[in-house]
């Protein structure tokens, strides 16, 4: 791809950007525009091949690096992206990341990997010199978050949330239309939710991880807990352990949508009620039914999940919606819908972009309808690589998303309210819910 061509794909990047990053020792003349950036992937597993192959149709990239500790995974990655990247080249296959970011060859990291593991991994790659994409929630504690900011800021990184969407196309309409305009009025209260199956309900018993899957290594800082085949394959999603349950998972993008839709920053109070409910008989250890209220004084927002049940409506299984003085405005990752109060709902359905990318139609484990977003959310992170600006879903965004839902699932474990102090990043007048802002770490990890 020719210079004017990457600059062409670079002026793609949507949402607004925010200026002002203090530029680093690598600029767009002399690094990014003559060659290809050079990329690796820390765990490019599911959501790992999903993300570089779509970085790879929108950008003159060579995956260069791929890191895993699952070696079929590992495996079957290389294999892929040698098919798919323009070279036809394998990347070199590292079992530990710290080992791939020694190298210090790398324009880009992509961070897929588990939450437990984001925080370490992305401070080590933006202080190895690499602009970073990081995988949602950013963290599974509030100090790593924090952490993670600093040394974005400390390093002068460019640094992309996994939040897209904000990238996504039909939302970005949706927001320009109804939001930005003032059709739909001052908004005051917002219902956010996600009625998918979320993990299955398993009672399979523990067993030795097999000998080419490394779980020492894989459970890293968390607390060393009895394997499960599930945690090798997402299920990991289900333990407290390694991540922030369905409200960290599903709720996370859908609060971040609505703060982005709306220019919301911090929550002054979160609480939660909820709990395991149906799925008595779990290994699982997250809420399979929650309830969260973000509180802004003026506006509430309400975060439901439920694991256990059919969805009641196939078109906003995982979306948003909300209520202002001169309509309703449906939003999800399939479409949206906007009924302005005595007029007809007007509406918008996903763009999936076969015809200009095929592959998207065959691909094995694609979210095809995020496709589009997750393209439109690379351009824009290329485009801040460029000109050393700071991307649509900066780490500090993603870092608000993310501690407000540590924070939900923090006022569960509680059983109160959480009125959270802005300024001193700490909850107001409660020691026992600071005193968890930071998670133990397992020796030899040290937490940042």
């Amino acid at each position: 791809m020719k210079r004017r061509d990457f600059l062409k794909w670079s002026a793609l990047g949507l949402g607004s950007v925010t200026t002002g990053m203090v530029r680093g020792a690598v600029s767009y003349d002399d690094s990014l525009a003559d060659r290809k950036l050079r990329v690796g992937v820390i765990g490019p597993g599911w959501y790992g091949k999903i993300d570089v192959l779509r970085l790879i149709q929108v950008a003159p990239v060579e995956v260069v690096s791929l890191c895993d500790v699952d070696q079929p995974t590992l495996d079957e990655a290389c294999q892929i992206v040698a098919s798919r990247q323009e070279s036809h080249r394998e990347p070199r296959k590292f079992h530990d990341y710290r080992d791939m970011l020694a190298e210090k060859d790398l324009d880009l990291v992509l961070i897929d990997t588990p939450d437990h593991w984001h925080a370490l991994q992305m401070i080590a790659a933006v202080e190895s010199g690499a602009d970073v994409y990081v995988q949602k929630p950013i963290a599974v504690d509030v100090a790593e978050c924090k952490a993670m900011l600093t040394a974005a800021r400390a390093n002068q990184r460019v640094v992309q949330v996994g939040l897209q969407r904000r990238s996504t196309p039909h939302l970005i309409e949706a927001k320009e239309r109804f939001i930005d305009s003032g059709a739909l009025g001052k908004v005051g209260h917002v219902e956010i939710f996600s009625y998918y199956g979320g993990p299955g309900q398993t009672t399979t018993p523990p067993c030795e991880p097999p000998a080419d899957f490394d779980y020492d290594l894989w459970t890293g800082p968390a607390p060393m807990r009895p394997y499960y085949p599930q945690k090798r394959r997402g299920g990991w999603r289900m333990f407290k352990e390694y991540g922030n349950g369905t409200l960290g998972d599903m709720g996370v993008h859908m609060f971040d949508m609505t703060r982005w839709f709306l220019g919301l920053a911090w929550p002054r109070r979160v609480s939660s009620t909820g709990g395991i409910y149906l799925k008595k008989e779990s290994i699982g250890n997250t809420p399979d039914t929650q309830t969260v209220v973000f509180d802004y004084d003026d506006l509430q927002i309400i975060w439901n999940h439920r694991t256990w049940s059919e969805v009641s409506d196939p078109k906003y299984p995982w979306g948003a919606t909300l209520y202002g003085e001169k309509g309703i405005l449906k939003a999800g990752v399939f479409g949206y819908d906007f009924h302005e109060y005595g007029k007809e709902t007007v509406s918008a359905d996903v763009t999936y972009e076969y015809e200009r990318y095929p592959e998207d139609k065959t691909e094995p484990g694609l979210e095809r309808h995020v496709s589009a977003a997750v393209r439109n959310h690379m351009k824009n992170l290329l485009h801040c690589m460029a000109d050393r600006t700071r991307p649509v879903s900066d780490i500090e965004e993603g870092m608000i998303s993310s501690i407000s839902c540590i924070l939900g699932n923090m006022a569960l474990d509680l059983h109160r309210t959480l009125e959270w102090d802005p300024v001193s990043q700490t909850v107001k007048n409660d020691d026992e819910a600071n005193s968890l802002l930071a998670r133990p770490y397992r020796e030899p990890w040290v937490h940042p």
